[in-house]
Order: structure tokens, then C-alpha cells, then sequence
């Protein structure tokens, strides 16, 4: 006589794994999961702050090429407190510490997610961490070469009448808010791939919300500017527009199949 199969063992089954065969995971799990990778990023980031900490100074004087070649010439950023130029050192090597580890930041968020992904879906691990570190770096390097110099320029030519003495940490906070800002906007291509690998969105449905993703582009563009002039909104805003277009090729190539 075949043997039939116990309904309670089918039943557990059922509750402990999905229909792809892989086991789920309880909430607390997840805690605990999102705790471990968060402590492993901070890891990274404290290993890259050390690096970076002997550097500090080689950092900053490369950090400071935009503004320096629009000033007078033997012009230099100022301090107003005693402790400022340490402090800016200090910062300096955890946003350059955050650069180097963040190869390691996005693999900890890759392990974050797996879980949650097919089997055959797994195997995106090594281009999803080569192409985040490429876009985010990417981004850095927009806003260090083309965005910031441009609004430097502006910001510059507005104040010509007077005698610029601008202060180190000021300098950095709009630098890091530029570099970081567009690295993570960089980042919308691998957003909207998993999007769609994951089937929540399609090619179509965003190439019909383009408009909405233009305006909030100039949105976004107007919260990490401090300038309403249009040449330099366009130079945050366009390059966002081209990533969602890029987004939606994305979509299109690598869209989940029935």
C-alpha cells in the first residue's frame, strides 16, 4: 500500500517555506538579520574612517580644487573655532570612510534581501554590487566634476562685490550633501531593476508616471541646491531624468517573466 503523506507534516511545510522551496523567515528573524548586517556595516565604515583618517588632510586639499580655482588667487577656506579644523578632518575620513566601504555596505544589503529572492535570482549578487558601487561612485564623481563646480561658479560670481572668507565646515556640509545626494541618486537604475525583476513595476507603467518622475526631479534637485537658478536645477535635475530612462531600459530587458 503507498504511503500517504502525514497533513500536518505537509501543513508545516506549507507555513515554514514558500512555493519556491525556501524557508521564510519570522519578523523577529528579520530584526535579527537587519541587526547583523547593520553591525557589519558600521564595521566597514569604521575600518574605512581608519584608513582614511591618515589621509584626511591629502583628502580635503583635493575636496577643496573647486573652490579654491574661483577665488582670488592665495585665497583660503577660513576657520572660526578652535576645534573646526579637527573636526573637519574627522568628518572628512568617515564620508571618505563610507566611500571605501561601501563595496561591503551594498554586499551586506545584497544578504539583507537575498532572502527574500528565487534561487535563480541569487546569481545577480556579484553585478548588483559592481554596479551600485559604479553608480554610487559614479554619482560622486557628477557632482565633484560638473554639478558642484557649476554652482560653486554661480554662488561665486553672485558675491564678487565683496571679500569671500568662508569657513571650512560650511564648505564640506554643501560638498557632502552634493556627493552623497547624487551618489544615492545614481543608485535609481538598480532600484527600479529590482522593482521590476521583483514585478511591482513595469516598463510601461513608468514611461506613463515619466512626468511625475520629471517634476519630482526638480524637486529633488531644489532640496540638494541652495540656488533657484535654472542652469544649475538642470544640471541636478537632467541627469535624473536620464537615469529613469535608463531605469525603464532596465525594466524592459530584465522584467520577471511568466
Amino acid at each position: 500500500m503507498a504511503s500517504q503523506s502525514n497533513p500536518k507534516t505537509s501543513l508545516a511545510r506549507t507555513d515554514e517555506e514558500d512555493e519556491d522551496g525556501l524557508p521564510r523567515m519570522s519578523f523577529l528573524e528579520h530584526l535579527e538579520e537587519l541587526r547583523k548586517r547593520i553591525i557589519w556595516s558600521a564595521l566597514a565604515i569604521a575600518g574605512g574612517f581608519l584608513i582614511c583618517w591618515w589621509q584626511a588632510k591629502e583628502i580635503f586639499l583635493f575636496l577643496q580644487k573647486p573652490i579654491i580655482e574661483l577665488l582670488p588667487k592665495g585665497s583660503h577656506l577660513a576657520y572660526t573655532v578652535l576645534t573646526e579644523p579637527f573636526m573637519l578632518y574627522v568628518n572628512i575620513a568617515l564620508i571618505a570612510g563610507i566611500f571605501v566601504a561601501s563595496p561591503v555596505v551594498l554586499y551586506q544589503l545584497w544578504l539583507f534581501i537575498a532572502p527574500g529572492l528565487y534561487r535563480d535570482e541569487k546569481r545577480w549578487a556579484a553585478p548588483f554590487v559592481a554596479a551600485s558601487v559604479l553608480f554610487f561612485v559614479g554619482g560622486a564623481a557628477f557632482g565633484y566634476y560638473v554639478a558642484f563646480p557649476m554652482l560653486a561658479k554661480f554662488l561665486v560670481t553672485a558675491g564678487e562685490d565683496f571679500t569671500p572668507v568662508l569657513r571650512i565646515s560650511d564648505y564640506l556640509d554643501l560638498l557632502t550633501k552634493i556627493l552623497l545626494g547624487m551618489g544615492a541618486v545614481f543608485e535609481t537604475p538598480i532600484v527600479i531593476f529590482f522593482l521590476a525583476r521583483m514585478g511591482v513595476v513595469t516598463e510601461r507603467w513608468l514611461l506613463a508616471k515619466f512626468r511625475y518622475a520629471v517634476l519630482a526631479s526638480f524637486i529633488i534637485s531644489a532640496i540638494i541646491t541652495p540656488t533657484p537658478d535654472i542652469p544649475t536645477q538642470c544640471a541636478f535635475a537632467l541627469p535624473m531624468c536620464a537615469l529613469y530612462l535608463l531605469g525603464i531600459l532596465m525594466a524592459w530587458i530584465f522584467k520577471k517573466r511568466t
